[in-house]
């Protein structure tokens, strides 16, 4: 019998968007079983795609703003405008995103937050009573140091001279706030849940996807706990220890310390404009996906939500990865999973990602025929 089929993926990272990823399922599918009706449904928790997601969720319009990426060259950076609620749209890897910049090229101490600026300025501009941020996939780990220097706030040294590099916030003294810039409400959308400072803090865990060599890791943190400290002996908030501080390199942090944002994780501010406990009810059966599915995808990711969520209201969810490394918690959590590499290398596999996943989408759909 025909049933009603919700295709909701992540991106595949590095090979294909979301929204890429959900259109090769869907024509997969079509080829065995073409009187289903299916949903497509892009996802994002945050990062790289969360502007093409969440744009098309709310109706968005795409516009454009000349910012600097995170080793301060100029670039054009899209962001999207919702005029009748006036909500803007912003994506961090859009501007300061790692994958912008030429592999091992820049050291992060190097980079920085200040080319985001642009974007939310831009969007003040325009009159934003809501900005929704996805900070996943920077580059950068400095704290929201470059960002708040860009709009106006001073770190001062012991002798009152500027820093003006994150590297050296080890000396800062005193922090001196922006003139007033109200940016109305800002939420953001978190991919992760680290704390800013520790064993699982932004530097230690991230920063050397990042670039940060082993022994500069030491310093690095020193430069964000000093950061943290002075946030909250001259503000009164302790900030670094919120879950999603540590996301892209302490920029949860500092849009939390320096516009007063909220941070929420990058999933439920997906689920709740997509409306998705209407959708997945509406469903006979979910097919989710992403990149690498392991360990971390039980652990908060959207893909494991997805499924935790489909466990609950009885619906079956099925997984398409790139790469799967399987363990207990992934079989409790999916009904199946299937991936690129049962078919092919992973080499050929991210040559063709779109003619691959169709092609395992189609056998998918013929096994459950």
């Amino acid at each position: 019998m025909p049933q009603r089929v919700l295709i909701v993926p992540d991106k595949f990272k590095g090979t294909l968007s979301a929204r890429g990823a959900a259109q090769a399922i869907a024509r997969g599918w079509r080829e065995t079983h073409p009187n289903d009706e299916l949903e497509l449904l892009p996802m994002s928790d945050g990062g790289d795609g969360f502007g093409e997601v969440l744009s098309r969720l709310l109706g968005a319009k795409p516009r454009t703003v000349n910012a600097m990426d995170a080793a301060r060259r100029p670039c054009k950076a899209a962001w999207w405008w919702e005029s009748q609620s006036k909500t803007a749209i912003i994506e961090s890897a859009n501007v300061i995103g790692l994958a912008m910049l030429p592999v091992g090229k820049y050291h992060p101490f190097e980079l920085d937050t200040f080319g985001l600026a642009a974007a939310l300025l831009a969007a003040h501009s325009a009159g934003a009573k809501q900005i929704l941020i996805g900070i996943g996939g920077s580059a950068t780990n400095d704290g929201g140091f470059g960002l708040a220097r860009a709009l106006g706030w001073e770190f001062r040294d012991h002798d009152g001279h500027l820093i003006e590099r994150w590297k050296g916030l080890h000396k800062l003294a005193q922090i001196r706030p922006a003139p007033s810039c109200r940016f109305g409400s800002v939420r953001v959308a978190v991919d992760v849940q680290n704390p800013l400072l520790g064993v699982r803090g932004a530097t230690r865990v991230y920063g050397p996807q990042k670039g940060i060599r082993r022994q500069d890791l030491a310093h690095a943190e020193r430069c964000l706990r000093r950061v943290a400290s002075v946030v909250k002996r001259q503000f009164g908030r302790d900030i670094a220890r919120m879950r999603g501080a540590g996301a892209a390199g302490g920029l949860g942090f500092g849009l939390t310390a320096f516009l007063g944002a909220e941070l929420q994780p990058g999933f439920e501010l997906f689920a709740t404009n997509a409306k998705l406990s209407r959708r997945l009810r509406a469903a006979g059966l979910v097919i989710t996906g992403e990149g690498a599915v392991d360990r971390s995808t039980a652990m908060g990711k959207g893909v494991g939500q997805i499924a935790r969520r489909c466990r609950k209201l009885g619906i079956p969810c099925l997984c398409l990865s790139g790469a799967v490394v399987r363990s207990h918690e992934l079989t409790r959590l999916f009904d199946e999973i299937y991936a690129l590499t049962d078919l092919t290398t992973e080499a050929e596999a991210k040559a063709k990602p779109s003619l691959w996943l169709e092609r395992l989408a189609t056998l998918v759909a013929q096994a459950k025929a």
